[in-house]
């Protein structure tokens, strides 16, 4: 290890520290690797991650760290020059484009490169949540557009463009866990990314393949797990206090609002050990600009000085929000998602058996005029009409208000809320009552008795809802021989179950049809379960016609694919919930009109409470708000569903109507206000694309070319086949070992004879129809053929099989339109944490007397370097060009420091600028001098700590150290 011959072979010294560009070879342990990433650590140098390119560890990948081991780089001057005999000079093209492939975009650069290569639609819109991520010093961002506009796809391109930048190896994914499926679905099949899902199947999966207590997150790079079972301290927390990610993404992450959650002490941690961090939530406020606050700090420590005091200024790099009417979203959306239709209240007027239940409920436990009255919200349907619940009972209720209001004043709600769900929602609240240890008083267990007899004593066919259900199924056309799909919402787990169980039969399903024809889904199913069902119903060939569901579907489960139709059997006292529930099929996406349903029971009592109450005037604020705010959820100024329900309650008890409670002022989206400006763009402004030179017309020519050169014959060698717009092949076993993350399921699918048979395409439509396809098949939502995108795994695989083409340390020459040689060279200036900040192309001409150095890629097209060029494989003079070598490295390299400068103050420029602003928030954060010296001396010591913390990273993200050049070719005359 060291030199070699004297026949012009390279000799290796040791390159300086962190300077491992992505591409370069090194050797260690006498064999030679193939640079994949390097990253600065804290105690053991660089962590370089290599592929072996030597014959005895190729394909072989492995992990070094220069300051345990010696890791040499060869030096540029020794490049050994060679002559290529392929057609077309396949090999210098394909080795060429590996390289510019294979090197990291650097950080300087904020344009998108790979916005329009993916499985969907392009919608500015959607892009600039990237371009804003991008723009930052580091890529973190709060991502709160409203229900629908496609957050995930959202996040697929922020996630795809850090896989392009180097920057995302190692991703961590935290969802709900029944969109686990969903979220690794879409972002496999229309990102290439493949994320190992660890819900209870994929841990047992853990459990089986690695060791005992080893860490499973050094294990899995790429990984989707549930916030449920990431927040098990105890099981992981000391895993993921030794890991470091590229990127980090938490949906829903208004759960992780409250300092003592567990959910948010594992956001903090997630924080702390991230360079991205992405926030995804329609609700994302609670109404509190501290605990907002709180949320935007997991971002940026150093945003805000004062939780309770800042502006949009503050945090306007941090956060993006849109809604359906804003005009970028608007003008994009009309062809691919459909107007919502309006929302109907279905009026059911109560049978006997229901009116005697109102009764009970009217004399005793929410009498007229008494605590808790809704004043002159009225009541419907029949009102006029003498009803039959008599004078209240004043022994009865003030038995009954002397404990209720001492110890469960809401409790009367929480009875009728479940009565007007279903008489078996009534019973189970009752039975849970009378069963728990509180519930001591005679009175009380009296009253409570007397409503589970009334409930117990009703059938299904005094179920007004029921009826009224069935009949408008029949109406919408859900039946056997019909493929109308309808999702109904209850809150209720047992009215989730009697409605699964009577409804099919009700509508003409017989045996097992009947049972094929239903879905239910409520929180206590498993992670599993939850995430079949919802697949399914996305399946237009599985028999499943009607999903009923309680409110654990109701945030970022797509249900729109194959439905349209919605029914609300009982409506939650909250916009937000009601908006969230519309939104599983009002979404982007929807080429139908989304129709909603509410069943709105009815009772002739005097004085009542029935659905009219607060119900029906919830749906029709939630459908006004919709149309003049394009979100809900604001309305209230709560921003939660349960803080909206309960201070709805609070104010119906103290004597408000509902009007009355939601009216706040001005109606206004009070987020909207709060964070004017934040994010406004031009919508006539596109988005900046980076610039990324290029050999190859597309990546499937790359690709098609690649195979040829690395398997001569690969119809011979992997059983290649091409038809109708796409390519089938064998996967070899390195190939297959690269895959091992992609879900069981799918690579199942891919499997002929034991063999994993990978069918590609390059064809957006035809990947487009394949994946409509897959969601109406019952075999698997999987598509049966995959869209390779630029980051696809194949493609990576091919770029490491091309670039080990060449010997150690050689440079092709190929015969081009130039009139002089023109030496291709790679410059690359890295900060302390590994990360390209500048990336430069070189083309030196005029060797050896006028040196001259220009951009690489106007040469490379000037010359014709590409699929047209001829090898005449006549004789090239290498001693020659080989002498010219040193001189053009040389070239190179003064041209690099005579631009350092240039380029210092461009990249350092946003660094100025954050330092400047830390100095800003420390001043601002201090407190008073005549705040108490303990409080002063305790907030001191977490600013100086979050001043250290973010100096630390400005200073890991200055360029350093020498830049390290790489020759990649010649181009010669071919006169």
């Amino acid at each position: 290890m060291g030199s070699r011959d004297g026949e012009g072979q390279a000799v290796v010294t040791a390159g300086p520290r962190g300077s491992y560009a992505p591409g370069a070879r090194v050797l260690v342990r006498d064999e030679e690797w193939l640079v994949r990433s390097a990253v600065q650590t804290a105690h053991d140098g660089c962590m370089i991650k290599v592929v072996g390119a030597s014959e005895f560890v190729q394909d072989c990948e492995a992990t070094f760290f220069d300051r345990l081991e010696p890791v040499e780089v060869l030096r540029p001057e020794n490049t050994v020059l060679v002559a290529d005999d392929t057609p077309r000079f396949r090999r210098s093209r394909l080795f060429l484009e590996a390289l510019l492939r294979r090197t990291p975009l650097p950080r300087g650069e904020r344009g998108l490169a790979l916005a329009d290569a993916f499985l969907l639609d392009p919608k500015i819109y959607q892009q600039r949540p990237a371009e804003r991520a991008l723009s930052g010093l580091r890529p973190r961002l709060l991502i709160a557009d409203v229900v629908g506009l496609g957050k995930t796809l959202e996040i697929g391109l922020i996630l795809a463009e850090l896989a392009r930048r180097g920057r995302g190896d190692r991703i961590l994914v935290v969802t709900p866990q029944q969109v686990l499926e969903q979220f690794q679905h879409e972002l496999w099949t229309r990102f290439s990314l493949p994320l190992v899902r660890l819900d209870s199947v994929g841990i047992e999966r853990i459990q089986r393949e690695i060791p005992a207590g080893r860490n499973p997150f050094t294990y899995f790079k790429r990984v989707i797990v549930s916030v449920d079972t990431l927040k098990n301290v105890g099981m992981y927390g000391h895993h993921l206090e030794n890991i470091v990610w590229d990127a980090v993404v938490i949906d829903e992450s208004h759960n992780l609002i409250g300092s003592a959650s567990l959910r948010n002490r594992l956001a903090r941690l997630l924080a702390s050990r991230t360079d991205a961090l992405l926030l995804a939530s329609a609700t994302p406020h609670n109404g509190d600009k501290k605990s907002f606050g709180e949320l935007i700090r997991l971002l940026d420590p150093a945003a805000i000085a004062d939780v309770e005091h800042y502006s949009d200024a503050d945090i306007n790099h941090l956060y993006v929000r849109r809604t359906k009417i804003d005009k970028e979203v608007r003008d994009e959306i009309s062809g691919d998602w459909a107007d919502r239709g309006p929302s109907v209240p279905l009026r059911c007027p109560a049978t006997p058996a229901e009116e005697a239940i109102f009764a009970e409920f009217t004399r005793v436990w929410l009498p007229p005029g008494d605590a808790g009255t809704v004043g002159n919200a009225g009541t419907a349907g029949n009102a006029d009409q003498p009803g039959d619940a008599g004078t209240p009972d004043p022994v009865a209720r003030a038995q009954v208000v002397s404990i209720v209001s001492r110890e469960r004043r809401l409790f009367p709600y929480t009875l009728l809320k479940a009565f007007l769900s279903s008489h078996h929602a009534l019973a189970q609240t009752v039975d849970t009552r009378l069963s728990s240890p509180g519930c001591t008083d005679p009175a009380e267990r009296a009253a409570l008795g007397r409503l589970r007899t009334l409930a117990a004593a009703m059938t299904d066919t005094d179920s007004a809802k029921l009826s009224a259900l069935v009949g408008e199924l029949r109406g919408i056309g859900v039946g056997p021989g019909s493929d109308v799909r309808v999702v109904v919402f209850s809150e209720r787990i047992p009215t989730v179950k009697w409605l699964a169980e009577v409804v099919p039969a009700a509508l003409g399903f017989t045996g097992r049809a009947a049972r094929d024809a239903v879905a239910i889904m409520h929180g206590g199913l498993t992670d599993t379960e939850q995430q079949k069902i919802v697949e399914e119903f996305s399946q237009g060939d599985i028999p499943v016609r009607m999903l009923f569901t309680g409110d654990v579907a109701s945030e970022g489960v797509n249900l729109h694919r194959a439905c349209h139709q919605l029914v609300h059997y009982d409506l939650p006292w909250s916009l937000i919930r009601i908006e969230q529930r519309n939104g599983r099929i009002d979404r982007y996406g929807q080429r139908l009109q989304p129709q909603f349903r509410a069943l709105i029971l009815t009772s002739s009592v005097d004085g009542a409470k029935d659905d009219t109450t607060v119900a029906e005037k919830l749906l029709a604020r939630e459908a006004e708000a919709h149309r003049s705010l394009g979100s809900a959820g604001a309305v209230t100024g709560e921003y939660r569903a349960d803080r909206e329900e309960r201070r709805l309650v609070q104010d119906l008890l103290a004597g408000r109507t509902v009007e009355e409670s939601l009216d706040v002022g001005p109606e206004r989206d009070v987020l909207a206000d709060l964070l004017a400006g934040v994010g406004a763009t031009s919508v006539a402004a596109q988005p900046q694309r980076a610039a990324v030179p290029t050999v190859f017309a597309s990546t499937e020519q790359f690709v098609q070319e690649a195979l040829r050169e690395v398997f001569g014959s690969p119809e011979d060698a992997l059983g290649l086949r091409r038809e109708d717009g796409l390519i089938a092949f064998d996967a070899p076993p390195e190939l297959e070992r690269r895959m091992s993350d992609l879900p069981r399921s799918y690579l199942a699918d891919q499997r002929v004879d034991g063999r994993l048979r990978l069918k590609l395409t390059f064809d957006r439509e035809l990947a487009g129809r394949t994946l409509d396809e897959a969601r109406r098949s019952r075999k698997s939502s999987w598509p049966a053929i995959a869209y390779v995108s630029d980051i696809h795994p194949v493609v990576d695989w091919l770029i490491d099989k091309v670039l080990v083409r060449l010997g150690r340390q050689q440079a092709p020459v190929l015969l081009a339109d130039v009139t002089g040689p023109v030496f291709c060279i790679q410059g690359i200036y890295c900060n302390r944490m590994g990360q390209p900040t500048v990336v430069e192309w070189m083309a030196v001409r005029g060797l050896p007397d006028t040196p001259d150095v220009g951009p690489l890629a106007e040469v490379l097209a000037r010359a014709g370097v590409n699929a047209a060029m001829t090898n005449p494989a006549s004789g090239v003079d290498l001693g020659r060009l080989q002498g010219l070598v040193p001189a053009a490295v040389e070239a190179a390299r003064r041209h690099l420091a005579q631009r350092r400068d240039a380029w210092d103050a461009t990249t350092a420029e946003p660094l100025r600028v954050h330092r400047a602003r830390l100095e800003d928030w420390r001043q601002r954060s201090l407190l008073p001098e005549t705040a108490a010296a303990s409080q002063r001396a305790s907030r001191m010591r977490r600013v100086d700590d979050t001043m250290r913390e973010q100096n630390d990273l400005v200073a890991r993200l200055e360029t350093t150290g020498e830049p390290l050049l790489r020759l990649l070719a010649v181009l010669e005359s071919a006169a």
